[in-house]
């Protein structure tokens, strides 16, 4: 039993390749992938499966070459030492190897069978996480999270490109919803962590603002995220369904961060904030999705 049990803790290279993708995190993004490829139509399940793969290997890559990137400073947070490279699993160049292998196959295949915009964005979405935000804005500036939250919102486009060929309006807004919606859920996880943080040396918002300063901040961006969820019900792009769920889920992802800002113990409401705004923004995508095939909108 003893022998059982430290094979199955013990790591092996494939449990490692998946950590390098971080699996986790990509869920998320392929809901905002997925969903607005069902609110722009009615694709077919191959186009979704394509997608879904395509999507996975990108955002895989990205996330690979960022622990490559990332590997001095993981070594220096608690969150990250146990990664396959600060850990000695695996090496830096294995695993860059491994992250530009994977982009590369993503690139491949969104280009062969979707179209040429929808492989585009994604690349430039891989661009964009590894040289703007990873190599330049994380170690720089406390607005980091802001610019840099860019790289988690062309998911949307990608998804609208492979159903459309086309960008409009409506995948703009998509784009703008995550962009404002990343800082309050990420700084919400710097105030939990800014200690880690700050013996990595960056800059993160509570490092360098404070907590409460990052804290008003993290309310104001949900007051513009709630405004701008509720734009496209304004202009005709969702109706009453998807307008009924983005302002119950923006209240009360308001009154979290309302809830952090007057603590004086802010760690729960911090944990509930992080977590729950992920949930906001796959049940938000969920909405938008049942609000087109209900109403038709």
């Amino acid at each position: 039993m003893d022998i059982m049990a430290r094979e199955q803790t013990q790591p092996s290279l494939l449990r490692d390749m998946v950590m390098l993708t971080k699996p986790r995190i990509i869920s998320l993004l392929l809901v905002t992938t997925i969903a607005p490829m069902f609110v722009a139509g009615n694709p077919g399940w191959l186009l979704v499966l394509i997608v879904l793969v395509g999507g996975y290997l990108m955002a895989g890559g990205a996330n690979a070459v960022n622990m490559y990137l990332d590997r001095d400073i993981d070594t220096q947070m608690s969150r990250t030492r146990l990664r396959p490279i600060p850990s000695g699993r695996m090496g830096p160049k294995s695993v860059l190897a491994f992250g530009v292998a994977l982009a590369t196959a993503a690139t491949f295949l969104l280009a062969r069978f979707t179209n040429l915009l929808t492989a585009l964005l994604a690349l430039g979405g891989f661009y964009f996480y590894i040289f703007v935000y990873t190599g330049w804005l994380k170690r720089t500036t406390p607005q980091n999270i802001v610019i840099g939250g860019a790289a988690g919102a062309f998911p949307p486009l990608v998804g609208w490109a492979a159903m459309t060929g086309t960008i409009d309006l409506t995948a703009v807004y998509l784009f703008l919803i995550i962009f404002y919606w990343t800082p309050p859920h990420f700084w919400a996880l710097a105030l939990l962590k800014q200690k880690d943080y700050g013996r990595a040396g960056i800059p993160m918002a509570p490092l360098v603002w404070g907590e409460r300063e990052t804290m008003r901040q993290m309310l104001w961006y949900n007051v513009i995220l709630i405004a701008l969820t509720l734009l496209p019900f304004a202009f005709g792009a969702f109706g009453i369904i998807y307008f009924i769920s983005a302002f119950a889920l923006g209240t009360i992802l308001l009154a979290g961060v309302i809830r952090v800002s007057r603590s004086a113990d802010w760690t729960k409401p911090a944990w509930w904030v992080y977590k729950y705004s992920l949930l906001y923004l796959a049940l938000l995508f969920l909405a938008m999705v049942i609000d087109r095939k209900v109403l038709g909108t």
